[in-house]
């Protein structure tokens, strides 16, 4: 233990329950800083994912509800930690030892969502659970009870993918005899369930794609929806996914850098880059029906600025931004492993650094995938989720 590099600098003070627990509390910060963000530029994201209004004026905005449960997640997370500190002092024979502190906090977060406490959004974690309870079997709603909010949290899923990959290996080497869960990470630990569980959230969408794809073809024809194309070619997207988890498994396994495993790393490199590049493009160009990569004609088009659409609600500046900033974290991962290229230092370090990375995107596109799913509902007088292609250039492609 004492030779374990990686166990005497992050795993020591901060192993990797604490770093599951962090990126989670966070996420919980994030979607409250969402709510409020779109608040403040009049979109009501609980209309957009019906969730039930304010009866009132007097009771507070949602994303004043969301930050007590916050509050009280940062609050586990800080007494945990800080006592864990306390006992092990970095020896890293008690940081072994004192692994049921952080598995205790990960435990008592679940139950915070879970409590019956009627002071912590009660009504949102309800919500949350039972949409979440929909999903985790490919599930998605009718637009008029949710659809939105179940696409939202899918979305959310996949980002998290990795997160939950790692969860599963603490509880592994919680429970296994001479492990620990603030070990280094083994994540051989339950042979290929640590891929499984990577891809499922990808299956999840996929599925609900396929679904939206079923209810186009049997509802009559509409020009807005066309004949269903989008959410095949949606579908496509999240299958491209699943090359990824297995040659990424399949390169784990080969511990070779030359021979067979250079050959494997580089079918992962092209694998991931298609992967990458199609989620980039449909990020850009169909979850937020932005112009910057259609034809020169509509991306200069007088009616909008260059590259975005007629109407945005957020500075010009922020959408480029946005842009550049998916373009570079939707590669970060490639990046690390790609032959020839730059690499990222293979540590558990990195790999924490690149799943708050990918957790901090996701956070960034759902301000404007929530944006645009506005604009296309009040731009047509329907639903919003109603709305499965928006008023934008080249809307009608599926009829083609």
């Amino acid at each position: 233990m004492g030779d374990d590099p990686d166990l005497e600098t992050l795993g020591a003070v901060f192993p990797l329950p604490y770093r599951i627990g962090l990126i989670l509390v966070a996420g919980i910060w994030g979607w409250g800083v969402n709510l409020q963000v779109l608040q403040t530029h009049k979109i009501d994201v609980s209309d957009l994912i019906r969730y039930p209004a304010r009866t009132s004026s007097h009771h507070p905005p949602q994303h004043l509800t969301a930050y007590p449960l916050a509050v009280a997640a940062t609050s586990l997370f800080a007494l945990s930690i800080t006592t864990f500190w306390l006992f092990t002092r970095g020896d890293p024979i008690l940081v072994f030892r004192y692994d049921w502190l952080p598995a205790t906090f990960l435990v008592s977060l679940c139950v915070l969502f879970c409590a019956p406490l009627r002071s912590l959004s009660h009504g949102g974690r309800r919500r949350f659970l039972a949409t979440l309870r929909r999903v985790s079997l490919g599930g998605i709603a009718e637009s008029r009870d949710g659809k939105f909010g179940d696409v939202i949290l899918a979305d959310a899923l996949t980002s998290y993918a990795k997160v939950l990959a790692d969860l599963f290996v603490a509880a592994c080497m919680f429970i296994t005899p001479r492990a620990s869960a603030t070990g280094r990470p083994d994540r051989s630990y339950g042979g290929n369930f640590v891929p499984l569980i990577v891809a499922i959230p990808s299956m999840i969408r996929l599925r609900q794609c396929l679904i939206e794809y079923f209810r186009v073809r049997r509802a009559p024809y509409h020009p807005s929806t066309g004949w269903g194309g989008q959410h095949l070619a949606n579908a496509l997207k999240y299958s491209t996914a699943f090359p990824v988890v297995i040659l990424s498994t399949l390169v784990s396994h080969s511990g070779h850098t030359g021979g067979p495993g250079a050959g494997l790393r580089f079918a992962w490199f092209l694998a991931s880059l298609v992967h990458s590049t199609y989620a980039f493009y449909w990020d850009v160009a169909k979850d937020w029906d932005l112009t910057l990569l259609n034809g020169a004609r509509e991306r200069n088009s007088p009616e909008h600025p260059f590259g975005l659409r007629r109407r945005t609600m957020f500075p010009s500046w922020t959408y480029y931004a946005v842009v550049a900033g998916d373009l570079v974290l939707r590669l970060a991962w490639v990046f690390r492993l790609g032959p020839g290229l730059a690499r990222l230092p293979d540590s558990e370090g990195t790999v924490f650094l690149l799943q708050a990375l990918e957790v901090f995107r996701r956070w960034v596109w759902i301000f404007f995938r929530v944006e645009t799913e506005y604009v296309r509902g009040t731009a047509t007088g329907l639903g919003a989720d109603d709305i499965l292609l928006a008023d934008y250039p080249g809307k009608y492609e599926d009829e083609e």
